[in-house]
């Protein structure tokens, strides 16, 4: 007698569940906070930032990221101003901060190296932040003190 063998469907069905599954497990960004993007103009040159306007997006930020295109960054949104810092747990790229105030104003433009668990304070209130690849501030002469045009309707959604 022999064993009877499993549909087609089902051997295809169970094959596309293993991928699935095996996609998760290469330590890659997934798209675990798939997030809606904006443009804005930094330094003339016009981005597209992710907005992680959440806590669950703000904490995950670019973590788990191999890279990030060229003109590509996120913008942090808080309910609130006031003193932030940031650090590089799990985040493979280096990369940019600037803070910025509820007026749009630059309170300081810093660096982040990988996997850094250091905190990189603002030099003052923010109410966003915006990461960057490394040196990209300075490329586009994003500076402490100048007054940038913040996207209409970013709001912290908690």
């Amino acid at each position: 007698m022999s064993a009877a063998r499993p549909h087609p469907f089902v051997t295809a069905l169970l094959a596309g569940l293993l991928l699935l599954v095996g996609a998760d497990c290469d330590g890659k960004d997934t798209g675990k906070y798939p997030l809606p993007t904006t443009e804005m103009s930094l330094g003339g040159k016009t981005f597209t930032l992710e907005i992680a306007d959440t806590e669950a997006s703000r904490e995950y930020g670019l973590m788990r990221r191999d890279s990030m295109p060229a003109q590509h960054g996120m913008i942090f949104v808080f309910a609130d101003e006031k003193d932030r810092g940031f650090w590089m747990a799990n985040t493979r790229i280096p990369l940019d901060i600037v803070y910025v105030n509820a007026a749009g104003k630059v309170v300081s433009v810093k660096q982040m190296k990988p996997y850094d668990r250091t905190t990189v304070p603002s030099d003052g209130p923010a109410m966003y932040a915006i990461e960057l690849n490394k040196d990209t501030a300075e490329k586009v002469g994003v500076k402490a003190g100048m007054s940038l045009e913040l996207p209409k309707g970013l709001k912290a959604k908690d």
